[in-house]
C-alpha cells in the first residue's frame, strides 16, 4: 500500500500546464492579493490598544490639601492685578473611558470665575477648581516670607 501512494499521480505529473483559451492569465499583483492578510475583525486592534491604554483615578484631596489650595487661591485672587505666574496640577477626565490623567500647566493668572469655579489664565486656559490637586506660586511664597519678616 505504501508503494502505491508514491506513484499515485504518475498519470498526470508530466502533462502540460493548463492555459485557458477564454480568460487572460492573472497578473502577479492580483494573484498575490489572493493571499494577502485579511482583517476579519476590522477595528479589533484599535479596540485592544484603547482598552490597554492606562488612565489614572482622580485623587480625592485631604483636608490639609484643600486648605492649602484655598489659601493659595485666596492669595492669588488678591494679587490678580499683578497677574502672578502659577503652576496648577489638575485632573483631566478621559473622553473615552473611566479615569483620566493629571496635567501641570504654568501660566499667568488672569481671574477666577466664581460662578463656574474656573481658574482663568492670561492665555485663556480654563482650569476647573474642583479638579485642582496642587497649586504653586512663587509670588505667594515671597508674600508669606515678607509678612513673617515684618
Amino acid at each position: 500500500m505504501f508503494c502505491d501512494e508514491e506513484h499515485r499521480y504518475d498519470d498526470i505529473i508530466n502533462l502540460p500546464h493548463h492555459t485557458s483559451k477564454t480568460h487572460k492569465p492573472m497578473s502577479a499583483e492580483k494573484r498575490a492579493a489572493q493571499f494577502s492578510a485579511f482583517a476579519a475583525l476590522s477595528g479589533y486592534e484599535a479596540a485592544v490598544a484603547e482598552s490597554g491604554r492606562l488612565t489614572d483615578k482622580k485623587l480625592v484631596p485631604d483636608e490639609d490639601r484643600i486648605a492649602e489650595i484655598d489659601f493659595y487661591m485666596n492669595t492669588i485672587i488678591d494679587m490678580a492685578d499683578q497677574q502672578p505666574e502659577i503652576s496648577v496640577t489638575y485632573f483631566v477626565p478621559d473622553e473615552r473611558k473611566a479615569g483620566g490623567s493629571y496635567e501641570k500647566v504654568t501660566g499667568n493668572f488672569r481671574c477666577f470665575d466664581e460662578y463656574n469655579r474656573l481658574i482663568i489664565l492670561t492665555d485663556d486656559t480654563r482650569i476647573p477648581l474642583d479638579d485642582v490637586y496642587h497649586i504653586e506660586c512663587q509670588s505667594v511664597i515671597y508674600k508669606i516670607r515678607g509678612a513673617y519678616h515684618k
